[in-house]
């Protein structure tokens, strides 16, 4: 298989490196939030969740590491349909993820960013989030969700790697 959707770019801003995902889906915000955060359309893309949104936490597991120990992503901000930033921890550190979402007529266009850490290297995660990306996509286009991150990790990761 080979990758056509769109690349994300790794960009600095007064804040320091992000890298950030934009993609426009042919749906409504609605469908877009709810396979972001609905649990049983989570599941299809990316994982597993579980416990009360309301709290400020949830229990996730990705779906790539079922076996792993549910870790507790903090929700910092929730402001449905359009936003939402929540820490997830992680053996690197605490990835502070946001995901915008803003109406285009009938379409709905994302756009996702992960706050870098120095040293800002995206070469790894980069390809993790294009192919998470695109499942996503799949979700809510209901077709066929991609399967193999073998297309996209190492083939990818020069993609998301800072210029020298």
């Amino acid at each position: 298989m080979t990758v056509t959707s769109p690349l994300g770019q790794v960009l600095r801003d007064e804040e320091g490196m992000r890298l950030e995902f934009v993609r426009t889906y042919d749906d409504p915000m609605d469908e877009v939030w709810s396979a972001l955060t609905a649990p049983d359309r989570l599941a299809r893309w990316i994982g597993t969740v579980s416990g009360d949104p309301t709290t400020g936490t949830v229990e996730f597991v990705m779906s790539e590491d079922e076996d792993a120990t549910p870790e507790t992503v903090t929700i910092l901000a929730c402001a449905p349909p359009t936003r939402l930033v929540i820490d997830v921890p992680t053996p690197d550190g605490v990835w502070r993820l946001s995901v915008t979402l803003q109406a285009l007529g009938g379409s709905t266009q994302l756009t996702f960013t992960q706050r870098l850490a120095e040293p800002y290297d995206a070469s790894s995660v980069g390809p993790g989030w294009h192919y998470y990306l695109d499942r996503l996509g799949a979700v809510v286009a209901t077709i066929p969700i991609p399967d193999s991150f073998d297309d996209y990790y190492p083939a990818l990761s020069h993609a998301y790697a800072l210029p020298e």
